[in-house]
């Protein structure tokens, strides 16, 4: 069977983009090359096998759930190698920002919320943009103290059943459907994590931020927490049980994470630290 037109157009429409992305604005020579391959083959078979994966199939025994996977999946690649692209043709000249992030679930009376806003017109009054998940809460909270200053503020909004939309402050907006590509933009355009109070998903976002940096995959950057009140008791848990096990040097934790009480004590972090 042919390739249906929506695989074509698809197919059609991601190598010309990729192909002309320049590999000097962030795009490696790897990915050039996988997805020509790719392209390679899958334009000589001309689609013809797509129709395979109803053939019936010998019962062969299947023993990971990877196993499970259709022929099917690997259009998925399209749609990953799409986000990357699309993010960094959007993000690269941004210049210096900080990332921020905090609840989605912080309401606009909490004090934390005018907290966040004051944190992200510091960042702009001294020359840096935002970035936030783009969604309601801090989110919102941070891309509104950006906006409102006059500055650099980015959205990277994740598709999700239950997500809010994107909020009313966002500028510069990039949606994202695979939360592992969501995470390289942070990482790549941010030269300072903020991290307000919040929920596992910002959580997450710290754990990533850490383990790169304490791994060497990325050169450290400032992580700051915000409200020793509200972290304190993750910090006596690294410190602690963590590390109490050997499963983390008490030196890393000090020397990657910084408590921050004011917006003047987070910009001061970041200016003594970074070098924009």
């Amino acid at each position: 069977m042919v390739l249906d037109r929506n695989k074509k157009r698809s197919l059609t429409k991601y190598h010309g983009k990729l192909c002309h992305y320049p590999v000097d604005a962030g795009l490696s020579c790897a990915l050039h090359t996988a997805y020509a391959a790719f392209f390679s083959a899958a334009s000589k078979a001309g689609g013809e096998s797509m129709s395979r994966q109803n053939a019936p199939r010998q019962n062969a025994p299947r023993q990971n759930a990877i196993d499970q996977l259709s022929p099917q999946e690997s259009w998925r690649m399209f749609r990953i190698m799409a986000e990357v692209v699309e993010g960094f043709d959007t993000l690269h000249n941004l210049g210096p920002c900080v990332s921020i992030f905090g609840s989605s679930r912080t309401r606009r009376d909490d004090p934390l919320y005018a907290e966040t806003q004051a944190v992200a017109s510091a960042l702009v009054e001294n020359g840096y943009g935002v970035i936030t998940g783009g969604g309601p809460g801090m989110m919102e909270a941070g891309n509104k103290g950006a906006t409102e200053a006059g500055g650099v503020s980015v959205g990277l909004h994740i598709e999700l059943p239950t997500e809010q939309g994107l909020n009313a402050y966002v500028k510069t907006r990039c949606a994202f459907k695979y939360f592992f590509v969501r995470k390289l933009m942070f990482v790549k355009y941010a030269i300072a994590y903020v991290v307000m109070p919040g929920g596992m998903g910002t959580v997450d976002e710290l754990s990533e931020a850490f383990v790169l940096a304490q791994t060497g995959r990325i050169k450290p950057l400032p992580i700051i927490l915000y409200r020793r009140d509200y972290w304190q008791g993750l910090l006596d848990w690294l410190g602690g049980a963590m590390a109490g096990h050997g499963f983390i040097r008490k030196e890393e934790v000090e020397d990657l994470i910084t408590v921050c009480e004011t917006p003047a004590e987070v910009v001061h972090t970041i200016r003594s630290r970074v070098i924009a």
